[in-house]
């Protein structure tokens, strides 16, 4: 049996179209058994995914070094067989490096690729990410990349349930970074220029509160909701799965497809 482990510790939307990996791999080897490092506070995304044995968490921000070393003995006791390493700085070129696996996968711009078994080069040009991480695992697999996907349980549709009962779309305003940030302001704007028919619910963590209410306090209206910091990454992704449309900056969840 294959054992393999993909290295993400990015952002939110960073570890989403990560997420494509997983399904490939799972297409190809559907007995194998599949890992993801993330960075803590992303895990939410990839709980109760069902082709995935274990998330593993780094914390970067609190002994991010010791943490690293740490993380680093942890992945050679698994001995697995390919570790593919989705960015491009020198920590997790560390973990991959020193990870004993048999096989280690990475793009040519990490630093410390050039201990890799195999270094993959990374093109920027009129290719969507999906499809240059596929070429990580195109050897093994193929290339042609599936689709980002993400796993809300019944639990999480169960909790937003009562949200759906007219038509509604969501908004997310915030941004990890400030100038991929669209302004406030607009967001009020365009929100006071929608059909009265349509409820928008604001989403966002904790930290986005303070935006969120300043885009509500714009818009005091019973059909402007702001559900900022009361929902999981996952439950997040149930509410977004039926919406009219779904607004955001920079990347949001992606939702699983109705069957």
């Amino acid at each position: 049996m294959q054992k393999f482990l993909v290295i993400q510790t990015a952002f939110i939307g960073d570890v989403v179209l990560a997420t494509a990996l997983i399904e490939r791999l799972h297409a190809y080897y559907p007995d194998a058994s599949i890992d993801f490092l993330v960075r803590k506070g992303n895990e939410g995304l990839l709980t109760g995914h069902p082709y995935l044995r274990e998330v593993l968490i780094w914390d970067k921000k609190q002994n991010k070094l010791r943490n690293l070393f740490r993380m680093t003995r942890r992945i050679r006791r698994e001995r697995y067989d390919k570790v593919i390493n989705v960015q491009r700085f020198a920590a997790t070129g560390l973990l991959t490096a020193f990870s004993g696996a048999r096989e280690t996968i990475g793009f040519d711009k990490n630093p410390l690729s050039r201990f890799f078994t195999h270094r993959i080069p990374h093109i920027i040009g009129d290719k969507h990410e999906i499809e240059r991480n596929q070429a990580l695992i195109a050897a093994f697999t193929d290339d042609k990349p599936s689709r980002p996907r993400l796993y809300p349980t019944k639990a999480d549709t169960e909790k937003v349930a009562k949200y759906k009962g007219r038509p509604y779309i969501t908004v997310s305003p915030a941004s990890v970074w400030f100038t991929k940030q669209y302004p406030k302001e607009k967001w009020a704007s365009f929100i006071k220029r929608l059909p009265a028919e349509i409820t928008v619910y604001l989403l966002g963590a904790p930290s986005d509160r303070e935006l969120c209410q300043s885009i509500f306090a714009s818009n005091p209206s019973p059909l402007v909701v702001d559900l900022s910091g009361q929902l999981s990454f996952l439950q997040s992704t149930a509410l977004m799965q039926d919406a009219v449309m779904n607004y955001v900056n920079d990347s949001a969840p992606c939702i699983s497809p109705r069957r």
